[in-house]
Order: structure tokens, then C-alpha cells, then sequence
């Protein structure tokens, strides 16, 4: 998607392309290694776009949540053992919202982001800070 939205883009001189990625992409997850191996390559794909695009005045991030509350993470989190050890990992001791992860996408499209290009924003409460 990148690459098709990158081409239009191109030819205006100007574009945000914002990806989701996962904090997985930073931590190693125990049976999870693809996940986390295709995650962690989003975050550098970024950076190769970013660098390559930087001359159209294109900007590439991605966003990285944590565990999120979704009807993906429902059944997960329902189970008390599996949610006891996500919050022990959240150094906010809280599953993030939704709203959270959307608010951190508007803001790498936004003007205020202008100057961030090749990055991805954590969106993990502080998961990775420790």
C-alpha cells in the first residue's frame, strides 16, 4: 500500500503515509516470532521509505500499540491469568484504548509532525521502557 500511495505522492511533492506496527516489533514474544520478525520489519521498511522519499517532502512513521482493547485482544485478555501478565507489563497498568492509538496516527499526520520521518511511535504505556 505504501508503494501505490508513495507513486501518487510522488508526483504532488508531498504525502504522510502512517503504518501500524506493534510494540512486538521491539520485545521478543515467546511463540511469536513471526509476528514480532514481521513487526520489527515494518519499522525498518519506514525508515528505508523515509530516506528514499525524504526529497518528495513525503514523511513515513508507523505506529506501535500495545495490547489494545479490540474484539481481537477480547478472548485474550478475558482470560485472568493472560491480562494479570499484559498489566504486569504495562508500566501504566492499563490496557490502552483504541482512541489512544488513533490520537497518535493523527498526530504523525498533522503539520506538528512535520519534522519526523523513518520512526515509530510506541504507543505501549512504557511495555518497552523496561
Amino acid at each position: 500500500m505504501s508503494q501505490a500511495v508513495g507513486i501518487w505522492m510522488i508526483k504532488q511533492q508531498y504525502g504522510r503515509i502512517i503504518n501500524l506496527s506493534s510494540q512486538a516489533g521491539f520485545i521478543a514474544l515467546p511463540g511469536e516470532s513471526v509476528y514480532c520478525m514481521t513487526k520489527a520489519g515494518i519499522s525498518h521498511f519506514c525508515k528505508c521509505f523515509a530516506v528514499e522519499w525524504a526529497k518528495y517532502n513525503i514523511t513515513v512513521n508507523a505506529v506501535a500499540p500495545t495490547f489494545i482493547s479490540t474484539p481481537g485482544t477480547e478472548s485474550y485478555l478475558a482470560n485472568e491469568a493472560s491480562r494479570k501478565h499484559v498489566l504486569s507489563k504495562i508500566a501504566l497498568g492499563r490496557i490502552g484504548e483504541p482512541k489512544e492509538v488513533a490520537n497518535a496516527v493523527l498526530f504523525l499526520a498533522s503539520g506538528a509532525a512535520s519534522l519526523i520521518t523513518g520512526t515509530t511511535l510506541l504507543v505501549d504505556g512504557g511495555w518497552t521502557a523496561s
